[in-house]
């Protein structure tokens, strides 16, 4: 099943190497084909180096769309990992 929602990167520094490693990380566990939109420009979810170059920063909103059997659950736990600053101490 298809579903999009918008997360608000709210860590320090946005969408950098460390937080994109952690994102592809866990959209790669999931059966769920996950896409993420800033701007019109469209990438995958499950690859560090697409996400980079979104060049998205704090405040950036970004539109996530999962689809296939697992696209609630993978949108929930990246859900929870942009509201958690994606658990990087120096990004608080």
């Amino acid at each position: 099943m298809k579903e999009t929602r918008e997360f608000t990167l709210i860590n320090k520094y946005g969408l950098h190497v460390r937080p994109a490693g952690l994102f592809a990380k866990i959209a790669s566990r999931y059966d769920a084909d996950v896409q993420v939109e800033k701007d019109g420009n469209v990438v995958s979810g499950k690859s560090i180096m697409a996400l980079m170059t979104l060049e998205a920063v704090n405040g950036t909103v970004l539109k996530v769309t999962a689809d296939g059997p697992q696209s609630k659950e993978v949108l929930d736990d990246l859900e929870g990992l942009v509201a958690r600053k994606f658990d990087i101490p120096d990004e608080q």
